[in-house]
């Protein structure tokens, strides 16, 4: 067997023969949340009535939103860690880093199953775990213990060989894969790295590659456990984790990609797809306002260590804003040991706090009209917090050399051939390891003890209905391709400290896709979304499924739906459903009324006929889900069904 399915077959609940597109149910070791999409998980995991996490390690990370605007964000914050002691969940402080990172280097153990409540949890595939984003209540059911389902993926060898040039990063290594795949090409696949060159990437650089999988639509990525997972391990003082996993050989798998790493040369992400990828030097000169060096993709000791070689000496262009962040605090400490966050200073980089922040809009907006260059994961138009500036994802050394120069460059642009200086960077053998930001979990007894403080912005979790029988209702929105989850429920530090009050949340659902959608789709009590290909792509918010349901969006009918925010659709109570003929797509406008008859018989039969009353024509569409899912969605979402599973297994749960 290839490795993903081994490390699948030793998680299976079910049997099952573990064909593609077929439903699995696993067993879930690890899950891991972060503070501005956590709070749901928690309210679920309340709601739900367990007294503690029945997985094997659960890690609640504070790490996104360190602004602290006003009392909400500082509210979360007390609420998740009064709410992980109470649930036996371990907490990473604000200062800590960026979860994936830490969970990786803290918590990580080749072979393991994680579920995480975020779109980059894939990162965990570096050193050989199965590691899958999925929305907050998906980590909630987790949480229980119960099996958790997946679409079986398709396995896709990816087979590196050669080995990257100097001033080439793993980074080109994923922009060239989207370049060759697409931003929806992976849907339904798991990519499993191997080949000789795969061997020589060190940790960091794999999880660059896993990371950003996620803007594939993959469902994850996933290197061997092999020497280099090995003294990673080692040098983050848990060597007894480590265990040698690898595919057999002549392993089987679907479709295989073949990438001669010594080919590859800088390349740049340009606005607004990850996958609009060009050769750097192909990229207009274009003058650059702002550099942000960082993110869980891309700001590990390797990274940062050739940005600042890069800078050595040289100063940050005057009409330049250069910020960086660092991904955890024992790297931090390594650099600052080694030099490098000198150098960096020197250069006129401004260090931010170790949290994800610029990447998903929590600070360092770009100016009006601006470009931005930053080594993030995405460049959807206004994800850096404003729809007007035009975002480039490249790798740090060429974001440092951007930088410096003032617009798009490269490493050899400014070093020439002493570019291979940047050759001699490697991971340290050991880093300063403190865990003191970490709390461990109570005993049950103590946790029993803990009042979980939740402040005045904490709102109650709304629980959607079962489908009606017969649906009438009003297009409340008609949307194009390649809707992103920031286009649904936007970012920003002021935005995201919002997210544990759904009605106040729910007033800036699709503020900036379209200002007038809520106040719309709440006058219309009940309402449909129509959406094109690729729609709820980007980051695993639930908030893009919660707020339109509580706003009363009762189903989405689109050419196709980007995995997560799927999931997410039938976790909240919307009827995720495809057009059985996207040319339906056209014929629809925005305020038609669709009637639906016989709904929840018809979601059953799994095709519903759909009628536009104001037009006079039917059309078919067919719910883009499991049996499982259906199950989900006509008992009124995942809370109603997993207190009813529970029941039917005589776990006890509270009122």
């Amino acid at each position: 067997m290839n490795l993903t399915r081994k490390i699948l077959a030793s998680h299976l609940a079910k049997p099952s023969d573990m064909v593609p597109g077929s439903e699995i149910y696993l067993k879930v070791d690890h899950t891991l949340t972060h503070d501005i999409n956590a709070v749901m998980t928690y309210l679920a995991f309340e709601a739900i009535g367990l007294d503690r996490t029945q997985v094997e390690t659960s890690v609640s990370y504070l790490d996104h939103n360190l602004l602290y605007l006003d009392f909400k964000t500082p509210d979360d914050h007390i609420y998740l860690q009064t709410a992980a002691q109470k649930y036996g969940v371990y907490v990473s402080r604000p200062g800590n880093g960026i979860c994936h990172a830490l969970h990786v280097a803290r918590f990580g153990k080749p072979g393991k199953l994680s579920m995480g409540g975020d779109s980059h949890t894939p990162h965990g595939g570096a050193i050989g775990m199965l590691c899958i984003g999925v929305g907050g209540m998906d980590v909630a059911t987790a949480m229980t213990g119960v099996p958790m389902r997946l679409k079986m993926p398709e396995v896709v060898n990816v087979k590196l060989s050669g080995k990257l040039r100097a001033g080439c990063n793993a980074k080109d290594v994923i922009l060239e894969m989207l370049r060759r795949v697409s931003n929806k090409g992976g849907l339904g696949k798991v990519y499993e790295y191997t080949g000789d060159g795969a061997a020589l990437l060190e940790v960091p650089e794999r999880a660059t590659i896993a990371n950003m999988g996620a803007e594939m639509g993959a469902t994850t990525s996933i290197f061997p456990s092999d020497e280099a997972v090995r003294k990673f391990l080692k040098a983050q003082g848990r060597e007894n984790d480590y265990i040698p996993l690898a595919p057999d050989p002549d392993s089987d798998y679907d479709s295989v990609i073949e990438i001669d790493l010594s080919s590859l040369e800088p390349l740049c992400a340009c606005p607004h797809q990850p996958d609009n990828v060009k050769p750097l030097r192909e990229v207009e000169k274009r003058n650059v306002q702002q550099v942000f060096i960082g993110s869980c993709t891309n700001a590990s000791y390797s990274d940062i260590a050739k940005a600042a070689l890069v800078m050595k000496g040289r100063k940050v262009a005057d009409n330049v804003s250069c910020t960086c962040a660092v991904s955890t605090k024992s790297i931090y400490t390594q650099l600052l040991r080694d030099g490098y966050i000198e150098m960096m200073l020197d250069a006129g980089v401004r260090f931010l706090e170790l949290a994800c922040g610029p990447c998903c809009a929590i600070g360092q907006t770009p100016p009006t009209n601006g470009v931005a260059v930053r080594t993030t994961n995405r460049n959807f138009k206004g994800r850096s917090g404003n729809p007007n500036a035009e975002v480039y994802l490249v790798s740090p050394e060429s974001a440092a050399a951007t930088a410096i120069t003032g617009t798009f460059a490269s490493a050899r642009d400014i070093l020439g051939e002493d570019v291979k200086i940047l050759d001699t960077v490697h991971e340290p053998e050991e880093f300063p390891i403190s865990d003191s930001l970490i709390i461990p979990p109570l005993s049950p007894e103590d946790a029993a003890r803990v009042e979980v403080v939740k402040g005045p912005n904490i709102a109650y979790l709304p629980v959607p209905d079962a489908p009606e029988e017969n649906l009438s209702a009003k297009i409340s929105l008609k949307a194009g391709d390649n809707v992103s989850t920031d286009d649904i429920t936007p970012a920003s530090a002021e935005f995201s400290s919002m997210r544990s009050n759904i009605p106040l949340m729910s007033k800036y659902c699709f503020h900036r896709y379209d200002p007038d959608f809520a106040e719309r789709a709440r006058s219309l009590g009940k309402s449909i979304i129509v959406g094109g290909e690729n729609y709820g792509q980007g980051s695993s918010r639930e908030h893009a499924a919660i707020n339109p349901m509580f706003l009363g969006v009762k189903c989405l009918i689109a050419k196709s739906i980007a995995r997560i925010h799927k999931g997410n659709l039938v976790n909240h109570g919307i009827v995720p459903m495809l057009f059985e003929n996207p040319d339906d797509y056209s014929r629809l406008e925005q305020e038609d009324t669709l009637e639906i008859e016989n709904f929840p018989a018809q979601i059953q039969a799994k095709r519903v006929k759909v009628k536009d009353v104001d037009k006079g024509f039917e059309f078919f569409a067919r719910p883009d889900m499991s049996e499982t899912e259906i199950e989900v969605s006509l008992d009124g979402g995942q809370l109603r069904h997993i207190k009813k599973q529970l029941a039917e297994l005589g776990i006890n749960t509270k009122k």
